[in-house]
C-alpha cells in the first residue's frame, strides 16, 4: 500500500514537473477528468458496473445457497443429537465440515472471478476512452490531461473539467454506426 502512494505521489511530482516545464517554455494548457464519474455516467461504463452488480448478485445467491444447506445441517445435528447414533453424528458433523470448506473455496473462487471481471470490463472501457481523450487533447490543444480520480487535487478550476465532454464523446461514439469501409 505503501509503494502504491509512493508511486501515486512519483507520478504526480513528475507530473507537475513536466507542467512546470512546459509553462516556463510557453503557457501550458491544462485539462482534467474523473475517470470514476466517466465510469458512472457513460453508457457503456453504466453497461460494465451493472454487469458487475449482476455477477455479484449471482456470486452471493450461490453462497447464501450453500450457508442455507450449513444452516439446515447443523440444524439437524442440534435437534437430532440425542437420538442420533454417534457415526450419524459425526457424519452430519462431516458433511458440515465439507460444506463449510466448499463454502470457503466458492466465495474465493467468486473473489477472482469479480476481479477478473472487473479487470476486463473497466480495461476495456479505458481502452476505448483512450482514443477519446487523446482526440479531446487534440482537438483542444491541451499539453496535458490529469484523472482526479487517479491523483486527486487540492484544487481544480472547473474551467479545466473535460469530464462532462470525455462522456458525450464516449456515448456518441458507441450510439453511432460504425463506419463502412
Amino acid at each position: 500500500m505503501k509503494n502504491r502512494h509512493s508511486l501515486t505521489a512519483l507520478f504526480a511530482l513528475v507530473a507537475l514537473a513536466a507542467a512546470g516545464s512546459l509553462a516556463a517554455q510557453d503557457k501550458a494548457n491544462l485539462g482534467y477528468i474523473n475517470s470514476q464519474e466517466i465510469l458512472d455516467k457513460s453508457v457503456e461504463g453504466k453497461k460494465a458496473l451493472a454487469q458487475l452488480q449482476e455477477k455479484e448478485r449471482q456470486y452471493a445467491a450461490d453462497l447464501a445457497k450453500i450457508d442455507d444447506q450449513i444452516k439446515q445441517l447443523q440444524n439437524r445435528l442440534n435437534t437430532q443429537r440425542l437420538t442420533l447414533t454417534a457415526g450419524a453424528a459425526a457424519g452430519i458433523q462431516a458433511d458440515i465440515q465439507k460444506k463449510q470448506t466448499d463454502r470457503q473455496r466458492m466465495a474465493e473462487d467468486a473473489s477472482r472471478g469479480m476481479q477478473e471481471l472487473q479487470y476486463k470490463l473497466l480495461a476495456q472501457v479505458q481502452n476505448e476512452l483512450i482514443a477519446i481523450i487523446d482526440q479531446l487533447r487534440k482537438d483542444k490543444g491541451l499539453d496535458l490531461i490529469f484523472d482526479l480520480a487517479k491523483m486527486g487535487a487540492a484544487f481544480a478550476s472547473p474551467a479545466l473539467d473535460l469530464t462532462a465532454e470525455v462522456v458525450s464523446r464516449y456515448n456518441a461514439s458507441k450510439a453511432a454506426p460504425p463506419a463502412k469501409k
